[in-house]
């Protein structure tokens, strides 16, 4: 490799090297580069003839793109929701469909001066409760995760958003480590079945956020089961595509409100919201 290369001619490079791994070739060496270089777009178009030197580390990450790593862990970058936050291995990527959920909540609970309790279970990278937090200022949080790797990286994003006294951090498995009153209840837990065949790219991101269990909906029944349990009126909750029969078959026989379904962007069933008291 050369020492030094003008823009373009590096993102010519880059494109070269991917095409045959990566489909948009061309859109990814332009993110690659940007995130390497700290740049936006409008950087990226109007310096084509800028020449850069010290290219090693940018090398290395396209070795790894040509690898099928997830283009985020190797930048270390994920937007959610309008908003950028740190990722890495350990945690899950999250997903645009994710960003329903959050409407959902909206939807749900439209007074955002409300002075709720709310938990998150399976807080991941943080991306949820930080994106409600920013939304209701009189909210407080506790998000829960079983993995101490996940609730490393949540935490990096809750003090870049200045949110440490808001959003309580707590290892555990599902509601076990949360005694407390709660309003309201968010979770996009693993509900894919074991055993199902993944993408490549999948093998790097934590198999215990992916799959739920021997038919994949196991954890959000136990989540259910809480909820009516502890008449926790609100439960916002993403799932697999096929599962919404089998939800509305679990609950059909129990005391609740309302159960709504909601769709994600390609129009698969994505999602629901119970409400419990009338």
């Amino acid at each position: 490799m050369r020492s030094k290369y003008l823009i373009k001619e590096l993102l010519s490079e880059i494109t070269k090297k991917l095409s045959p791994f990566i489909d948009r070739a061309s859109r990814e060496a332009q993110l690659l580069v940007m995130a390497y270089l700290d740049k936006d777009e409008l950087w990226l178009i109007t310096h084509q003839a800028t020449e850069i030197s010290d290219l090693q580390r940018l090398w290395s990450w396209v070795e790894r793109r040509c690898k099928n790593e997830p283009l985020e862990y190797i930048t270390n970058k994920v937007s959610f929701y309008s908003q950028e936050f740190f990722i890495q291995e350990g945690a899950l990527i999250p997903r645009p469909e994710t960003e329903l959920l959050i409407d959902e909540v909206f939807k749900y609970a439209p007074d955002k001066d409300a002075e709720f309790s709310f938990v998150e279970v399976g807080v991941g990278s943080g991306i949820i409760s930080i994106i409600l937090a920013l939304h209701y200022k009189n909210a407080k949080f506790i998000a829960v995760d079983i993995s101490q790797d996940a609730l490393s990286v949540a935490r990096k994003n809750i003090e870049k958003f200045g949110l440490q006294n808001r959003i309580e951090l707590r290892q555990g498995s599902l509601l076990e480590p949360v005694a407390e009153h709660i309003d309201y209840l968010v979770s996009n837990p693993p509900y894919i079945e074991d055993g199902v065949a993944l993408e490549s790219n999948l093998s790097y991101e934590p198999q215990n956020a992916l799959f739920g269990g021997v038919v994949g909906d196991e954890l959000i029944k136990k989540l259910l089961d809480e909820v009516l349990k502890r008449e926790i009126n609100l439960f916002t909750c993403e799932m697999g595509y096929d599962q919404k029969d089998k939800i509305h078959n679990y609950l059909i026989d129990k005391n609740y409100n309302k159960l709504e379904f909601y769709k994600d962007y390609s129009n698969f069933d994505r999602g629901f919201t119970l409400k419990v008291n009338r």
